[in-house]
């Protein structure tokens, strides 16, 4: 198994960015021609789709995930004062760490031929839920 680490910057509270060139570049280097990736964020405040990375369905999503976990409901996460130990700059992101859940944080291309196994309109992206941030997505490959 080979690994990498993708580190990027985000640079709104909500933000899509598309990994899949990334990972193509990942397979190329590899080298082997039949497998998987599997791609992972390493944070609670993102997740890892495939979707269309289409600018209207983007808004769509943000208007979902608000509605779904609004930011402003009180959430007991947000309730800094009762948890020991956090930083004075810790931000109040229960709803981001909720959104991130009902979309997830992992997912796995299928490689065939060194190619990425994608559809038309397919795209892996990285959901920034809580940002702007440094983030670091972790790419494996997994032999045929």
């Amino acid at each position: 198994m080979t690994s990498h680490l993708l580190h990027l910057s985000t640079d709104a509270p909500f933000q899509c960015l598309s990994l899949t060139a990334e990972l193509q570049r990942f397979v190329q280097v590899h080298g082997e021609r039949d497998g998987a990736v599997v791609v992972s964020t390493q944070h609670t405040t993102t997740a890892v789709i495939v979707n269309e990375l289409e600018e209207r369905l983007l808004l769509d999503l943000q208007q979902w995930l608000r509605q779904l976990a609004p930011p402003t409901t009180a959430w007991k996460h947000n309730d800094l004062e009762l948890r020991p130990g956090i930083p004075d700059d810790e931000p109040r992101n229960a709803h981001a760490h909720l959104q991130a859940l009902l979309l997830g944080h992992q997912t796995t291309v299928s490689v065939n031929n060194g190619a990425l196994q994608l559809g038309r309109y397919q795209d892996v992206i990285l959901v920034e839920l809580d940002g702007p941030r440094q983030r670091t997505v972790s790419l494996q490959w997994l032999s045929a």
